[in-house]
């Protein structure tokens, strides 16, 4: 079972026309259904299975580019930092809309080292930090400890990312449907898009096996199902796949200890959350829909955070879960028109929450004036246009 958001938002009957229709329910689409529904419009949400049952209920709630940060993603850092920026605002409008804590954290990241080998790793990456202009502080092993005493006496050395942020999804998520029921934001679930309506060269509605929606505005934010054939024509296919992650929590005591920041190692991440949970996550498998958790992944998880902290052995496993990743073939999200009346963002890849506050602002502006941000500009679907064409080549 995974960790539950305690908030219930009913489904209600398919209404014949909506300004908005908003495909998925996780953390990506109810962003958005908010803050639309905060300029007026009336918005409704398909969601295929469960609220949040994609990637969102997954999730570590990392909002952390210092610690993410690795060769080849330049590109996507820019966004990253603005988006990060943006979340301090976006926490306190949605407690206030809420009247919910998302348990936002601010004590930075932990990424740590073992050994010799691991040691020049952690240098290289940190020298990327350091020449892409992003706070990082060398840490000595006694000054590692020093801050997190629980970690094994061999943790050679470590990176503090002390601008690396942090929430706790299941809250997220409480908050957010806590909104948008206040917003006026309705929901119908489950209910699968099974076709777009067209009109014109322009997308003017949705078809569900529930029938059919019109709508001035259609947004697709299904996640890993946002590649999945059928929906969109082939010209507008999107390349996003699922990554299937499983992740565990354990629940820490006085007598156990826990930490005090979220920590990294080459094996996993770990996270301490505001109920006494410590989340151990994630494993990474390019494996499609492939449902279950496996004795391999979990024993990867446990021994990966035992290596560096020998408590977790009197922990109480209290959930286990899995879920599957929206992973673009760059890793960067698509957010774009892609054609008239037919929004997309996807393909967030580990970084769902953190993009959160960009990825809503920037979708809410360009609903309302028909002009993308600059800063979400570079992530539109023409990027993948001459991969593509080198590829069939």
């Amino acid at each position: 079972m995974r960790r539950a958001t305690g908030e219930a938002w009913p489904s209600v009957r398919l209404p014949e026309h909506a300004d908005i229709v908003v495909v998925g329910a996780g953390i990506i689409g109810l962003s958005i259904a908010w803050r639309l529904a905060g300029t007026g419009r009336s918005v409704l949400v398909l969601e295929r299975a469960e609220v949040g049952a994609g990637a969102s209920l997954a999730a570590t709630g990392m909002l952390a580019p210092a610690a993410e940060h690795e060769p080849g993603s330049d590109p996507l850092l820019p966004l990253a930092l603005d988006s990060l920026a943006r979340w301090p605002a976006f926490r306190d409008a949605l407690e206030a809309a809420s009247g919910l804590d998302i348990d936002y954290r601010m004590q930075g990241t932990l990424v740590l080292a073992i050994g010799r080998d691991e040691v020049e790793r952690l240098r290289f990456r940190h020298g990327l930090q350091t020449r892409s202009g992003i706070r990082a502080r060398w840490l000595t092993g006694p000054e590692v400890r020093e801050r997190e005493p629980i970690l094994r006496p061999s943790v050679t050395a470590g990176i503090l990312c002390e601008d690396d942020h942090q929430v706790d999804p299941p809250r997220v998520m409480a908050a957010l449907i806590r909104a948008c029921r206040r917003a006026s934001v309705a929901l119908v679930a489950p209910c699968a898009v099974e076709t777009l309506d067209w009109a014109g060269g322009r997308v003017c509605g949705v078809r569900t096996a529930r029938g059919g929606v019109a709508a001035e505005t259609v947004i697709l934010a299904s996640g890993a199902w946002s590649g999945e054939g059928g929906l969109l024509p082939a010209e507008l296919a999107l390349p996003v796949r699922p990554i299937k992650g499983q992740a565990l929590s354990l629940k820490t005591t006085a007598r156990t200890g826990t930490l005090s920041r979220m920590v990294w190692t080459e094996q996993v991440h770990m996270a301490p959350k505001g109920d006494g949970d410590l989340i151990v996550g994630a494993t990474v498998e390019d494996c499609g829909f492939r449902q279950g958790l496996t004795a391999g992944g979990l024993y990867a998880l446990l021994e990966g955070a035992r290596r560096v902290m020998p408590g977790i052995e009197e922990m109480e496993v209290s959930a286990v879960w899995s879920g599957y990743r929206p992973t673009s073939d760059d890793d960067a999200p698509i957010v774009d028109e892609l054609a008239p009346g037919l929004v997309v963002a996807t393909g967030h890849h580990r970084n769902g929450y953190l993009l959160t506050p960009a990825t809503a602002d920037a979708v809410t502006a360009f609903v309302g004036t028909g002009e993308m941000p600059a800063f979400a500009r570079d992530f539109g679907l023409a990027r993948f246009s001459t991969s593509r064409v080198r590829a069939s080549a």
